[in-house]
């Protein structure tokens, strides 16, 4: 598959390459030259729940929190 350099350098990353290695709009790509060759990576973004994991204080056990939502009689 060929593409052609735009004068900003940019390029459009063929539609089945884009869908066979999963590249959709708004990815982030690491550009490396390796032996003549210009290689693009796939950025690996943190994931979202990661940033807010942990961040919720609470004043009871969570099992305590789930059965008062949920409405569950005590089964035991």
């Amino acid at each position: 598959m060929k593409t052609i350099v735009s004068e900003k350098g940019q390029v459009t990353i063929p539609m089945p390459l884009r869908n066979r290695l999963g590249i959709r709009p708004g990815q982030v790509l690491d550009f490396r030259e390796e032996k003549g060759h210009l290689v693009a990576t796939k950025v690996a973004l943190k994931d979202p729940v990661e940033n807010v994991f942990g961040i919720l204080r609470l004043s009871r056990p969570t099992d305590e929190i789930l059965t008062a939502l949920r409405g569950e009689a005590d089964t035991v």
